[in-house]
């Protein structure tokens, strides 16, 4: 896909999936804008360190990228963080905390950008497979990508005309290059774990205008996990949890 000369936005692109957004959006020839907690910056075009959870962080860093370029095409939320959940010490401020950088971030960073997006933008939101299916003491992680799956379909329905909303759903993704069991592997129906690239790839054609008539939507790009059902004693698994 060609991105020549349009103006991406990237949340949390200092590594793992958006680092690799970022890279290749630069690789098709967009001009990347990156903001990240971590001070080492991904080659970009412009960097900011930051942290998204406060208000004043946001409201700078759309003030830079706009007087840097003027406008935007594509704002993706990528970043978010879990604090665990209701077993272990996630407190209330761990919980909000969680909450304002996967959900509240994206809405006003969305809000900031409203009027400076180019014809034909869009925002793409980042949420995960575990917005409907969890593992235990998740709920500060779970709770922000539930909010932010149904961010999308609200944003979508406001922005309708001016900007496309969607939002992907990530399955198991390597993000740290390790070596995997093949019985991690082959679990997936796809037969792999994913990788950064296969969200990347996504990403941008929910940016490209292939995509110009899909909006409010969620894709789960998961190798097929949340699709198989899983028995007793079928396919080798054995339930051994509590009752």
């Amino acid at each position: 896909m060609d991105f020549k000369d349009k103006v991406v936005v990237i949340t949390g692109g200092a590594g793992g999936i958006g680092k690799t957004m970022t890279e290749e959006f630069m690789a098709a020839g967009a001009k990347a804008a990156v903001i990240d907690l971590d001070n080492q910056s991904v080659p970009c075009d412009f960097y900011f360190q930051g942290d998204i959870a406060k208000e004043e962080t946001l409201t700078e860093f759309a003030a830079c990228v706009i007087k840097k370029f003027g406008k935007i095409d594509y704002l993706i939320h990528n970043a978010c963080l879990s604090r665990r959940g209701i077993l272990t010490d996630c407190s209330y401020e761990d919980f909000n905390y969680v909450l304002k950088v996967g959900v509240t971030a994206p809405y006003m960073l969305t809000k900031l950008f409203l009027e400076h997006f180019n014809q034909n933008g869009a925002v793409v939101n980042i949420s995960s497979t575990r917005a409907f299916m969890s593992q235990a003491d998740t709920e500060s992680y779970t709770a922000a990508k539930g909010g932010i799956t149904a961010l999308t379909h609200a944003m979508a329905v406001s922005l309708a005309g001016r900007v496309r909303v969607n939002s992907i759903a990530p399955g198991w993704i390597d993000t740290t290059n390790d070596a995997w069991s093949a019985e991690d592997e082959t679990q997936h129906p796809v037969k792999r774990i994913g990788t950064t690239s296969d969200i990347a790839k996504t990403v941008m054609f929910l940016c490209s205008e292939d995509s110009s008539f899909i909006t409010g939507e969620n894709i789960t790009v998961d190798g097929g996990m949340t699709k198989l059902m899983i028995y007793h004693n079928d396919n080798g698994w054995k339930y051994e949890g509590n009752s």
